[in-house]
């Protein structure tokens, strides 16, 4: 019998190493804003007020820690020998592509950490986490080994918690986590989140059968067979999973991820008319696997927003929520408020009658310059009292870990960084310093490859 259980949202705390290096070919705001001056300080401090702004409406939030950068481990790997130091100047001098790509703060964007799956929707019963391998970009694939060691100090009690390796590297098995993977459910006050859920996976391509659809300017991230791997390992009910494709003409305009075109909660699908293949035939799958009274889409059309205009305004780049009394609230980037056909339509929707009631913008620019929305910042984690109790406390968000978190911030990141700052091996130090401190903060133990060796 499922228990009540609760929807988390676990954002990325930006990195000190925060850089504008358009390492990511088909997002269009990553490889547009390449070069930029970045300001790691006030993005880390954007995304943190994110976090305490949820909270405080009575979400529950906790923090994803960030990965160790520059990763010398990986330039170790490459080839580059020396001390650290003599590491990232060799690298700075004679690759320093490479040095930026393993210097990518990138991990904030914590939609791509995992997939995770409820106990009360896996086979035995236990909460699931699978990393995703992100294979399709070398400065994110580097990312995998690290993130596991976190989850595992966040769930660390394996009565409640199962815990898998990232799915094997390579193109077939591409696996980008959450971004593309939602989860709906029947909220209700018994049960909360904690009614049998269905599973609703997003893929880009058929990695084993080049006869099918597949885009043709920019990589499709996500396979199929990524997507069946994920169900078959969190041990999912195939009656109350959905697979669809995205529509390979979206991906092609900087639709890198379903999460730039789609949005999920509860009962409530929110997207846009061209987001997928064969899209009535997907909203029927989901209709039919729904275990509930009502399955509600909410569809964008494209002559109300341009697909364009929803990838520049991250529209459904948005986190959806459910409030205490049942209401949905978008969670909007800024840039949803300047884009004149998203906010004429967002103005429009409050006002009709769907389960979303409200919008609120949050500034976390310096994310989206970098392609990353509210959305892209938070892994959604459904746990139930016994398994809230039995994690890691110190990751969860409150007011002294708000205020110890922009303190830490205060005290290690620098205001501005450049791409050629990265040459810097004092960046190096005071990133391990930060994180050094970090794990202790939020009682992680020994996660970075510094503190293994």
């Amino acid at each position: 019998m499922s228990k009540k259980a609760f929807e988390f949202n676990f954002d990325g705390l930006v990195g000190p190493t925060h850089n504008y290096a358009g390492l990511s070919h088909g997002n269009v705001a990553s490889t547009s804003n390449a070069n930029l001056v970045a300001k790691p300080k006030e993005a880390a401090k954007q995304g943190l007020a994110k976090m305490k702004a949820l909270h405080d409406m009575g979400l529950k939030q906790g923090v994803l820690a960030p990965m160790e950068r520059p990763d010398v481990h990986t330039l170790r790997k490459l080839g580059f020998t020396g001390s650290d130091a003599q590491v990232i100047i060799k690298a700075s001098k004679q690759a320093p592509k490479v040095l930026a790509a393993c210097s990518s703060a990138s991990s904030m964007w914590t939609a791509n950490a995992c997939t995770m799956a409820p106990s009360s929707d896996t086979g035995d019963g236990k909460a699931h986490f699978t990393p995703a391998n992100l294979a399709n970009k070398f400065h994110r694939s580097i990312e995998h080994a690290t993130t596991g060691r976190i989850l595992q100090a966040m769930f660390k009690d394996d009565k409640h918690f199962a815990h898998h390796p990232a799915l094997p590297m390579g193109d077939h098995f591409g696996d980008e986590g959450a971004a593309n993977h939602t989860r709906f459910v029947d909220i209700n006050a018994d049960k909360g989140y904690g009614k049998k859920g269905l599973h609703f996976f997003v893929y880009g391509k058929h990695a084993f059968d080049s006869s099918k659809p597949a885009p043709h300017k920019y990589p499709a991230r996500q396979s199929f067979e990524a997507s069946q791997a994920v169900s078959r390992l969190h041990q999912l009910d195939m009656d109350n999973t959905v697979f669809a494709q995205q529509n390979p003409h979206v991906i092609d305009k900087g639709v890198f991820h379903n999460d730039v075109i789609a949005v999920g909660n509860g009962n409530v699908l929110f997207a846009h008319q061209k987001a997928f293949l064969n899209q009535m035939q997907v909203y029927t799958d989901l209709e039919q696997a729904f275990d509930g009274e009502e399955f509600h889409v909410v569809e964008v059309g494209a002559n109300d927003v341009p697909v364009e205009d929803a990838v520049k305004s991250y529209l459904f780049n948005s986190q959806l929520v459910t409030m205490d009394n049942g209401d949905m609230i978008i969670i909007a980037p800024g840039e949803c408020e300047t884009t004149p056909s998203v906010k004429e339509y967002l103005d429009w929707l409050v006002e009709q009658d769907t389960p979303i009631k409200e919008v609120k913008i949050f500034d976390v620019k310096q994310s989206m310059q970098n392609g990353g929305g509210p959305a892209c910042l938070r892994q959604r984690v459904v746990l139930n009292d016994d398994e809230i109790s039995a994690m890691n406390q110190n990751v969860l968000m409150s007011d002294d870990l708000f205020a110890e978190l922009n303190t830490w911030v205060d005290k290690h990141y620098r205001e501005t960084l450049e791409e050629d700052d990265l040459a810097d091996p004092n960046l190096l130090t005071e990133s391990r310093t930060a994180l050094d401190e970090l794990t202790q903060i939020l009682n992680l133990g020994s996660v970075y490859p510094f503190q293994l060796d």
